[in-house]
Formats: structure tokens, sequence, C-alpha cells
């Protein structure tokens, strides 16, 4: 089976034999990037050499499923897990192979919450996490779920990485970072102490201008990033353990500001969204 990874700005596929991956691919085909009416051929380029030695079925999840991405695969009410999510898949027409998409998931509420892409990875996870855990997956929108027995209960969403690219390249905070400079973890730390002043973060962010006014940061880029993550989590994480799943650098960062603010972490592994597929591919109806 070929298993798929599709998001904003990355595409990832993998092809697995069970659970364990023979072969990866990856590339910069974020649905951003797609043209019009081009989806099928971009898949079908990434993935052409597994075509040809006969795999036919493959599984998507991410954006990809958005109303922006190919094809769009409707929300599924929390709480879900695998086979929620199996039973929900929607087909994809594609000449020469079985393509189904995986739906993401939503919370109603007075603000709801949505999620797509990161439900597979915490179904990937849950042989490592176990029952009744809270799992943390970094990234431009930073998910905290929660895990009750073997499906997704709820979580919540933070806008941190988008908010930490848009004031590093759209503000005036901007100026004070020297591309190229190596990341200072102890400027990181003084990011994350500074989130738990009183103040609250509008005004943290001024403070870094101020800072890099007056000659007192060392590096304004990771005293931003501490800032940012050391807000989130002082808002997100639970007194237990958190479980990081993403990418290892990013996931370090966030081991390093729970650690600091008093909690504990347990690093899942990057390939949680491959491990997810193939379990939702089990539960599949292929035929």
């Amino acid at each position: 089976m070929i298993a798929v990874d599709w998001g904003t700005t990355s595409f990832r596929a993998f092809r697995l034999r069970g659970a364990n991956v023979v072969d990866r691919y990856a590339g910069p085909h974020g649905i951003l990037s797609i043209p019009p009416g081009g989806f099928a051929s971009t898949l079908r380029a990434a993935i052409a050499p597994w075509l040809a030695d006969g795999e036919t079925r493959v599984l998507m999840s991410g954006m990809v499923g958005s109303r922006q991405g190919w094809q769009e695969a409707p929300y599924l009410p929390c709480p879900a897990g695998a086979s929620e999510l199996a039973a929900g898949l929607v087909p994809v027409p594609f000449e020469g192979a079985r393509v189904l998409m995986v739906p993401g998931l939503s919370i109603e509420g007075e603000v709801p919450e949505v999620m797509r892409g990161e439900e597979v990875q915490a179904v990937g996870a849950l042989a490592l996490i176990g029952r009744d855990a809270v799992a943390c997956l970094p990234g431009s929108h930073s998910k905290w779920a929660r895990i009750v027995g073997d499906r997704i209960e709820g979580f919540t969403t933070h806008l941190t990485g988008e908010a930490f690219a848009a004031l590093r390249d759209h503000t005036i905070l901007g100026r004070l970072i020297q591309p190229g400079t190596a990341p200072d973890p102890d400027a990181f730390a003084r990011g994350v102490a500074r989130s738990a002043d009183p103040g609250g973060l509008l005004h943290h962010l001024f403070g870094v201008r101020t800072l890099g006014l007056f000659g007192r940061l060392t590096d304004a880029e990771s005293y931003l990033s501490g800032l940012l993550i050391g807000h989130e989590v002082r808002a997100a994480a639970p007194p237990g353990p958190v479980h990081l799943i993403g990418a290892p650098a990013l996931c370090a960062l966030y081991a390093r500001a729970t650690a600091q603010c008093g909690g504990s972490t347990v690093l899942v592994g990057e390939d949680a969204a491959a491990q997810g597929l193939a379990i939702i591919a089990e539960h599949a109806q292929w035929t």
C-alpha cells in the first residue's frame, strides 16, 4: 500500500508492507503549490515507480482533503478513532489505483475546533502512547489532543507556528533577527521564562523590540520562539506527561519548553502518520 501525508506546504509518501515503511518520498508539493487540476498528475509523478511495481491502493490524509485541496473529505465529530475514520473514507477518482481520502475531525461548540492530518498521526502513535494520554503535535497550528481509550476525545489548536512566521517576516520584530545566526538555547530559555510573567502575550511581544533596542538580546529569533512556545505550553499542557509527535527538531524545542515549565514529555516519533495510515487501511473497505 501507498500512504500519503499531503499538507499545505509539504508532501510525504510511504510505501508500506503492513505497518513497515519500505520506501519513502518527500517533496515540496504542498497543496498551495498545486495548479488547478494538477493534483492527480502530481501524485502520479511522485509515486510512479511504486505504481509501476504493482501497488494499487493509496490512502491519503492532510490538507489535500480540505476545501482548498483535491477533494473535500468532510469532518467527523469527536470522539473518533481508526474505525470511525475508516468508515468515513472518501474515494478519489484516479486511473490505475484505488485512492481513498481520510476525513479530518471536528468539535462543535460556540468556537469550533478542526484538525486535518494530525488525527492520523495520533492514531499511529496510539500503540506507543497507550490509553488515556495527551499528545502534542507541534506545527503551524499546533494541536493538543486528549486520547481516551483508542479514540481522540477532544483537542485544542494554537496558532503558534504561523504566528512566529508572521511576526518574524512581517513585523518590526523581524528587523532584530540576523539571518544565518545559530539558534541560542539560552535566548530560547529566556523567552520561555518571560512567558510566565504577568502582562500577557501582546505586552511580552513588544518587549522583544525593546530588549533589542537596548542591546539585551543575543538572538531575537530564539527568544521569540521561546516566548511563543512558552505561552502555548503554559496554556495547554496538562499536569501529566505530554507525548510529542512530529519533526524531531521542533519536538525538541517543545520538550525543552515543557521541562522548563515544570512538565515532562515523551517523544513518539516522526513516522506516526505512516503508521496511522497503515492502521486505518486495515479497517478500510477497498472494494
